[in-house]
């Protein structure tokens, strides 16, 4: 695998204080950052950064200080995080959908003495903050659309408004931050117990970052566009700082939004984005229009990638590449631009620091065409995650015998490409057989009346898994269950096919466009009795 961009910054210049002023003399009034009607340039970034970080230090903020940010898309975000880089604080990005106690513990297990918060989400910080005793320090962000927030008063909390920020001194900070020493903690969702901290140091989040830039071929007159949470790994890591490394453009959207999606893309001049889980069945589904080709994209980052993927390129106009990455570990492979036709639906090959192996649930390594979990390791020390945070027994677990173990499951075909194939957690085990959620979903995907569709195991009778598949119907659209199942029975093996169907207006999903398969699956195992069975209903499936 060859670097389809040269971006040469040596291993002691990755932080944020050099990388952003080596940006500012390089591309100067150039834009970095577009959002809605604004434009910052390169210099304005630098200028700014250096002043709030400035003021942040005159606010009592200090290298080494964990600071969480609980804030939407908005360019004060990406100020933030720079400019606390800057000083080398650590930040904690926080979902802004937390609240109640499961706000309080990413507060308190990442040992944070400082917050940074929206207007939008000020009322959950303060229902929470008399039982946050560590939190000194508090800036308020006014956010757009949001009205105003009143100062609140805490007892022995300093709190400042953004505005004041801006009014630092506008000089370099002059703090030595080592590359070495952690730039943030990065919260994992937790599927066997609570959430887990990822850090990872300056030195690792540019080398993530710029990466990317350099295996996708983000280019100097890119335009990149993401409309995902900044608090999520793609929008920082695979978009945001990429774009500042490859001397490229940004464009920020608040949220993701199908109907306004492709009018922001024309809007900003977009040439490359990425596609996360659902985003890319919803624009699979919206209806075909003589203007899908009308816009400057060259080049869409899809994970996974769909099985409709070459219809998808054929139909806009661009093409597909993919990548496999996770917070945890940071980026083990990448599909890139002129791959052979037959490996579209694979994560392409590891990159050339990183070593990644299947292994079976002995943890022995398996051969071409087995699928197992996914492992790597590197030899590179600034690549990939510190560990996770005051975890040491999940530290153990993760990388035991020397392998991070990613809790993937893949294959590598003869010429080493990735296949991924499902999370472990999502597999389902179902009268001795082992069925890929994924695998399912794919298929019932290719029905033309499915918009989306969520596969997850049930409890049965027989206290073993059944299979169940949570349907969305494309717009105008119905399907008959028995209809479904009849297609599930021409496509797939016979116990792959789902039991229980249900229909739904829409499935829930987190703020990144995953869904919820567990919020399903409680809510379907509540009121199994009441829900489609196709065991009850007497249609059988052959072998």
């Amino acid at each position: 695998m060859k670097a389809l961009r040269d971006i040469d910054i040596a291993a002691e210049d990755l932080t944020f204080d050099r990388i952003l002023a080596r940006a500012a003399a390089r591309n100067g009034d150039k834009p970095y950052l577009l959002f809605e009607d604004k434009s910052y340039s390169y210099a304005d970034l630098d200028s700014r950064t250096n002043r709030i970080a400035n003021a942040l230090l005159a606010f009592g903020i200090r290298t080494g200080d964990h600071v969480a940010i609980l804030m939407g898309n908005c360019p004060e975000t990406l100020f933030l995080t720079y400019a606390l880089g800057k000083i080398g604080a650590v930040v904690v990005p926080v979902n802004t959908a937390t609240k109640g106690d499961l706000l309080l513990y990413f507060l308190d297990q990442s040992d944070s003495t400082a917050i940074m918060v929206g207007s939008e989400s000020l009322a959950r910080y303060l229902e929470v903050a008399e039982r946050a005793p560590r939190v000194a320090r508090v800036v308020i962000i006014d956010e757009p659309g949001v009205p105003p927030a009143e100062p609140p008063k805490l007892p022995g909390v300093s709190i400042l408004a953004y505005p004041e920020l801006e009014g630092g001194a506008d000089r370099p900070p002059g703090v030595a931050v080592d590359i070495h020493e952690p730039h943030g903690i990065f919260y994992t969702s937790g599927t066997t117990g609570p959430s887990k901290g990822v850090v990872r140091s300056n030195a690792g989040s540019w080398a993530f970052s710029i990466g990317r830039a350099q295996y996708i071929g983000y280019q100097k007159d890119d335009v990149i566009y993401t409309c995902l949470p900044l608090f999520h790994g793609n929008a920082m890591g695979a978009a945001s700082m990429p774009a500042l490394a490859a001397d490229a453009t940004l464009a920020l959207s608040r949220r993701f939004s199908a109907r306004a999606y492709w009018d922001e893309i024309r809007r900003h001049g977009v040439t490359q984005f990425n596609l996360l889980s659902s985003m890319t069945n919803i624009l699979w589904g919206q209806p075909a229009s003589p203007g899908d080709r009308d816009h400057k994209v060259h080049r869409v980052n899809m994970v996974p990638v769909a099985e409709f993927a070459p219809q998808f390129a054929e139909r806009f106009g661009v093409e597909i590449v993919s990548s496999y990455s996770l917070t945890d570990f940071g980026q083990g492979t990448f599909l890139q631009p002129g791959y052979p036709a037959s490996k579209y639906r694979s994560a392409g090959k590891p990159r050339p620091d990183v070593e990644l192996v299947i292994m079976d649930d002995d943890d022995r390594i398996v051969g071409p065409g087995v699928a197992g979990e996914i492992c790597m390791r590197s030899d590179n020390p600034v690549l990939g995650g510190r560990g996770y945070y005051k975890m040491p027994e999940a530290n153990a677990d993760a990388n035991r015998g020397g392998w991070f173990h990613t809790g993937d499951r893949g294959m590598l075909d003869e010429d080493g490409y990735l296949f991924f194939v499902d999370r472990k957690k999502d597999a389902i085990r179902r009268r001795g057989e082992n069925i890929s959620s994924w695998e399912v979903e794919q298929v019932i995907g290719r029905h033309p009346a499915v918009m989306e569709v969520a596969v997850y195991p049930v409890r049965s009778e027989m206290s073993e898994d059944e299979v169940m598949a949570s349907v969305v119907c494309r717009p105008g659209q119905t399907l008959d269950p028995v209809e479904l199942v009849r297609f599930c029975e021409a496509n797939m093996s016979y116990f792959m096919v789902p039991r229980f169907l249900e229909f739904l207006p829409a499935l829930p999903k987190t703020m990144t466009e995953k869904v919820q398969k567990s919020v399903l699956k409680q809510s379907a195992e509540e009121r199994l009795g009441q829900v489609w069975d196709r065991e009850k209903a007497g249609v059988t499936v052959k072998r």
